[in-house]
């Protein structure tokens, strides 16, 4: 193998890399929100939530599909931690957990040049 020409600074590049990645259990909360993030219906479910607290009635408005499946995509974002849930009288009302959220979504769609 040849020689890097910036081994000095790749050195202390991975020796500050072995101190700041998280530990395994971290880094597979975080893929596990990654892969929840990454289904098509549960990305309609955070765009639509991007505009307020929705109930599953009005989710179902918005995305499409039937209230059982958005109902089980929902456990999913709420089990990551991606969204909250309140109860408001008999409804359960879904929010994006907090502002973190809302920034990945917006910064993703920049990524890829569309807006919200």
């Amino acid at each position: 193998m040849e020689n890097c020409n910036h081994e000095a600074e790749h050195e202390r590049a991975v020796e500050i890399a072995k101190k700041t990645i998280p530990a395994d259990e971290d880094i597979s909360k975080l893929c596990g929100a990654f892969k929840a993030l990454s289904e098509p219906s549960r990305m309609k479910i955070l765009l639509a939530l991007t505009q307020g607290e929705l109930c599953v009635y009005h989710i179902v408005a918005a995305v499409g599909g039937t209230q059982s499946a958005v109902s089980h995509q929902l456990r999913i974002l709420r089990d990551n931690r991606i969204i909250r849930a309140r109860r408001d009288g008999q409804n359960i009302v879904y929010s994006l957990a907090d502002e973190h959220v809302v920034r990945l979504i917006r910064t993703s769609l920049e990524h890829i040049n569309c807006e919200v």
